[in-house]
Order: structure tokens, then C-alpha cells, then sequence
């Protein structure tokens, strides 16, 4: 399992008037925050009201992930409001153990039965938000339900007492990348502030280089973020156009029995051809995202 989107939207679980419009805002994504976007006095409210805004988004065709808290109390009462139906996956901060991991997915598993969800429908997100998640990389990958790697960046630095820069941050995102790929899943994060969304050519950069490390997608805070990460993710014109005529030559190629063929004066064999049909269903799936 795996999550296909690129742009993941933040928003307030408990916010109503950026709930009612959230769906608007061109996200591939929305994550419903319980955590850090909900003050403590308010997140039994939140928890009590967080059916409404999932069922609504899930009507509309809105994919809705959830963010839940990291202490145990909180998280197994989060669980309980979240895992329902039209909700793709749970975002679980400071992931850091794996075996930890492991029990909240047999929670989910009780809920999903009890409440008619196919085994296994929701996902988590692993948010690597300290060194030590970034050690034991491997092991969270590994959890079976475990469908996105992804790294928060204004917690990882905090860690360190330093600000979230590239020189930091450029690391982590290369490994989070090289995990998520041995394992099939989706890599999520910037090198860089999620905060960052006035100084929108700086923002361009850093989704820029995600892109180039493996990254798949982006956390984003604002909207005005959206457009960035969706056009920087989709494959260019050029990049279909080589990627098809890769395609059409390679199959061809296989048809005759040949191992590999030139196109456009370089060779091409099984990864690049492997290549190019990643790059055909990528665009493919940005387009259907954006209709």
C-alpha cells in the first residue's frame, strides 16, 4: 500500500470555517490535524465533531488523511473518532518505534472489523520527526500497514536546536526517500521550513530538490503552496513526450525479441523503459487528481 498524492493539506480539526472550504483549495489531499493545530482543552470537541468533516470530504470525493496526538491516552481516543470510512490514512507524529506502530495497527484492525472496513483500508503515515526515527528507518518501513514515510521538518530541527535548513534537512529527506523506495511507499517532506509559503521561488527550490532525492509529495500549510508542489511533482510536456516515445519504441523492441533499442540517440533497455512508464502513470495520475 501506498499513497498515490502529492500535495497534503493541514488543516484544524476543529476549525469550521477552513473545514467548510478545505475541499476548494486544490489539495491532492487533506490531513485533519488533532495534533498540533488543536489545543489540548479542545481536542475532546474536536474528536466528538471529526465525523462530520470526514463524511462531507469523503461525499465530495476528497481523499482525508488524519493527524493524531503521540501519547497513548490521546492517540487510542483519536483512533477511535478516526478510523471510520473515508479516511485513506492516520498521520502518527514522532514515529520512533516500530513495535509501537505495530499496536496501533492492531487497534485500527479491531475498529476496521467492528465497524465493516475492509482489513488493512487504513494506512499510517510515519512522521519522522527526531533522529531516532530517522535510525530506525528500516524497521518503521517495515510495518506492514505503514503506507508513507514522511518528515517533519520544523520537529526534526527542534530536536537538534537548530533552524530547518537544507543543510540539515537535505540528509534526512535522502534517507526517508531510499527507505520508502525499498519498501514501495510514499516519501513525504521538504528539505526545508513548511512554513515558507510568502517567498514562493524559494519554496519552488526546495520542492525542486526534494523531487530530485526521490521525494513523492509534500506537507503543505497554505494554499498558496498547492500549485507549487502539484507543478514541480507533474511530469513535464517534455518528459511525456520522451518517456511515450520510449514507451512505443520499447515495446516494439520487445515484440522483435530485441533487449534494447536507441531513442533519440541514446539506449534504452529495461530500467529506462521502466522509467518512462513511471513517468506516463505519474502524469496520468496528476491529471486525474487535478480534474
Amino acid at each position: 500500500m501506498s499513497l498515490p498524492y502529492q500535495s497534503y493539506l493541514f488543516v484544524p480539526a476543529d476549525n469550521a470555517k477552513l473545514l467548510e472550504k478545505a475541499h476548494q483549495r486544490g489539495a491532492d489531499a487533506l490531513i485533519l490535524d488533532l495534533e498540533d493545530a488543536v489545543l489540548p482543552a479542545g481536542k475532546p470537541e474536536a474528536r466528538r465533531g471529526l465525523s462530520v468533516p470526514i463524511d462531507r470530504l469523503h461525499g465530495l470525493g476528497m481523499p482525508v488523511l488524519v493527524r493524531i496526538n503521540s501519547g497513548w491516552r490521546d492517540a487510542v481516543a483519536d483512533l477511535e473518532a478516526a478510523v471510520r470510512p473515508g479516511v485513506a490514512a492516520l498521520v502518527v507524529p514522532k514515529a520512533e518505534d516500530a513495535g509501537a506502530l505495530r499496536v496501533l495497527s492492531a487497534m485500527i484492525a479491531e475498529w476496521e472489523a467492528e465497524r465493516g472496513l475492509t482489513p488493512g483500508a487504513i494506512g499510517l503515515v510515519a512522521l519522522i520527526e527526531s533522529p531516532l526515527g530517522l535510525e530506525r528507518l528500516a524497521g518503521i518501513a517495515a510495518v506492514p500497514r505503514v503506507a508513507a514515510l514522511a518528515l517533519g521538518s520544523e520537529d526534526f530541527a527542534l530536536t537538534l536546536g537548530v533552524e530547518p535548513t537544507e543543510a540539515l534537512l537535505a540528509l534526512p529527506c535522502r534517507q526517508i526517500a531510499l527507505a520508502a523506495a525499498a519498501r514501495g511507499l510514499a516519501a513525504i517532506g521538504l528539505p526545508g521550513s513548511l512554513a515558507e509559503f510568502r517567498d514562493l521561488g524559494a519554496y519552488r527550490a526546495m520542492v525542486a530538490q526534494a523531487r530530485a532525492v526521490g521525494m513523492t509529495g509534500a506537507l503543505c500549510i497554505h494554499p498558496a503552496q498547492l500549485p507549487v508542489v502539484r507543478d514541480v511533482f507533474a511530469p513535464s510536456a517534455a518528459d511525456v513526450a520522451w518517456a511515450g516515445r520510449v514507451v512505443a519504441a520499447w515495446d516494439e523492441a520487445q515484440a522483435e525479441g530485441r533487449g534494447a533499442v536507441s531513442v533519440d540517440g541514446r539506449m534504452v533497455d529495461r530500467p529506462v523503459a521502466e522509467r518512462a512508464k513511471a513517468i506516463l502513470a505519474r502524469s496520468a495520475a496528476t491529471t486525474k487528481n487535478a480534474g
